[in-house]
């Protein structure tokens, strides 16, 4: 699914600290067909390869999971695709957490071997997916690790939204 690769460069080139963004995945020929003011811009491209159209305004959230939950797409829209950062530690450091989970965050924020990632998650209704994780450490596009199961729970939370 090229259009994810695509969609995590678009992404990266904002840089770092963002919040998290969403993507609807549609055909180039139905886009189109459905938006003929974008046929112009689509001229050209391969019409059964498929295109991201970002969601302005997405609300912020605590849990994008949730927000996961409350969100369905109409037909017309063959996939679903995520960017979202995270922190990463190693397991010992989840070890005598605060319950609180504001004092919690701010504990692993503060780890020193804290690792930040950013993952994109992209489906589709046909159930491909792809996970694209790049690393602020190892910043650089030939250094995005690629496959299908980087981030299984979000694979299957954008699943169930194209149900």
């Amino acid at each position: 699914m090229s259009c994810a690769v695509d969609t995590e460069q678009h992404v990266a080139a904002a840089g770092w600290d963002q919040a998290p963004r969403l993507f609807a995945i549609a055909r180039n020929a139905d886009i189109a067909r459905r938006e003929p003011a974008l046929a112009e811009q689509l001229a050209g491209v391969d019409p059964d390869a498929y295109s991201t159209i970002e969601q302005e305004g997405m609300p912020p959230t605590s849990s994008i999971e949730s927000m996961l939950g409350r969100l369905a797409w109409p037909d017309e829209v063959d996939g679903v695709a995520l960017s979202i950062e995270r922190i990463v530690v190693p397991p010992e450091a989840e070890q005598d957490l605060p319950e609180d989970p504001d004092q919690a965050s701010e504990a692993l924020a503060a780890h020193p071997d804290r690792e930040d990632v950013r993952l994109l998650v992209a489906v589709l209704r046909d159930g491909e997916a792809v996970c694209l994780l790049r690393q602020r450490k190892h910043d650089s596009d030939d250094k995005v690790a690629i496959g299908n199961d980087i981030a299984p729970g979000l694979v299957e939370a954008l699943r169930a939204t194209l149900s």
